[in-house]
């Protein structure tokens, strides 16, 4: 029998075919995970490195940011003081961004639930208009298409450079998904449970609140994240309907920074782009795995 050199010892050469075989075996075996794993490396590498070069850039001094160079020789914390010095409203406008996308998520999650719940388990009648008329609201450009009816309705209200007012219409830019979101949920709850409660003398309150909110959490945490999102970045709503700088919320007062208050560094620029992410970046960092587990268990379906 023929033998094949491995390293100091003698190995017949069946064995090293054999050792060769499941190597290739293995990746054969995994190669749909490798290249799984690959693209979201590779998806997650394009979205850190701009978020660690504006970090970064954040602290630079001013000659390393005029060199390029990716890693400074000096680090400059003077930046955040320097804005909130220049920015003078900058505590109030950040406060606006809470106040605004707090009570934007609370009230569209509110909505959605109640929906979602009546949709499911009442059965209203109706009930297919309503989910037929939020599936075809989908399809619209809500911003652009209401955004001179949103603005009359304001302006009648007297809304108009209210911070107050701006979360009645930041609640409907995602209260069409969020409630098709919480149906979908409410679809994977067993109906023999609510039937169960309702025999047992609960009422519909009763109901949701014991049953029917501890078996859609997950799905509560994908309609907070979407609507966390989306009101903490608003611009085009904030923008028009505000006009005095104190009633700004952040992505507003950003986009003054880069063209309506004086020069600007890439330093100071930069650090006002990482207070504007940072709140978004932690609120998903401490619910991602709900998230997930919400879209994983059902967020799609129906």
């Amino acid at each position: 029998m023929s033998e094949a050199v491995h390293g100091d010892t003698f190995t017949p050469a069946a064995t090293v075919l054999r050792r060769r075989r499941r190597r290739k075996g293995w990746l054969a075996q995994n190669q749909g995970a490798i290249i799984r794993h690959a693209v979201i490396i590779l998806f997650m590498v394009i979205i850190l490195v701009p978020l660690a070069w504006v970090g970064i850039m954040s602290i630079k001094s001013l000659p390393d940011a005029m060199r390029g160079n990716f890693w400074p020789k000096r680090f400059d914390f003077t930046h955040y003081s320097y804005i909130f010095q220049r920015i003078d409203t900058l505590p109030r406008n950040l406060f606006n961004s809470i106040y605004v996308t707090a009570g934007t998520v609370f009230g569209t999650t509110a909505c959605a639930v109640l929906a979602g719940y009546a949709l499911v388990h009442l059965k209203p009648r109706g009930g297919a208009f309503v989910i037929a008329a939020l599936l075809v609201s989908l399809y619209f450009p809500v911003r652009v298409v209401s955004l001179i009816s949103i603005y009359e309705i304001q302006h009648f209200l007297g809304l108009i450079n209210s911070t107050t007012g701006l979360i009645l219409p930041y609640i409907t830019l995602n209260l069409a998904i969020s409630v098709l979101i919480m149906r979908s949920m409410f679809q994977l709850v067993p109906h023999e449970l609510f039937e169960a409660a309702k025999i047992d003398g609960a009422g519909p309150w009763r109901t949701l609140f014991l049953i029917g909110l501890p078996m859609v959490r997950n799905g509560l945490v994908v309609v907070f994240i979407v609507n966390f999102v989306t009101a903490w970045g608003e611009f085009l709503l904030c923008t028009t309907l505000t006009n005095d700088q104190d009633a700004r919320t952040m992505p507003v007062v950003l986009a003054g920074a880069q063209g309506g208050l004086g020069q600007w560094s890439w330093p100071n620029l930069a650090a006002v782009y990482v207070i504007v992410v940072t709140p978004g970046i932690i609120a998903f960092v401490f619910a991602q795995r709900l998230f997930f587990k919400g879209l994983a268990e059902g967020v799609i379906k129906g």
